[in-house]
């Protein structure tokens, strides 16, 4: 299933991959704990201090 949405605490807690799309292109995928404590391209970096959100964790 593909949940394409901006509710970062959403996506983390369920994910099981994070695609980042930037202009229409993937520009990184990682597992979602990579993707938000080290994401590797300054694009989802700057999305990601866009937002304040408190961690979540599966099965929370």
């Amino acid at each position: 299933m593909l949940i394409v949405t901006h509710e970062m605490s959403f996506a983390r807690a369920v994910a099981d991959r994070m695609i980042f799309v930037d202009d229409g292109h993937i520009i990184e995928e990682a597992p979602p704990e990579e993707f938000f404590t080290s994401p590797k391209t300054d694009r989802a970096k700057a999305f990601l201090n866009m937002f304040s959100f408190e961690a979540v964790k599966k099965g929370s």
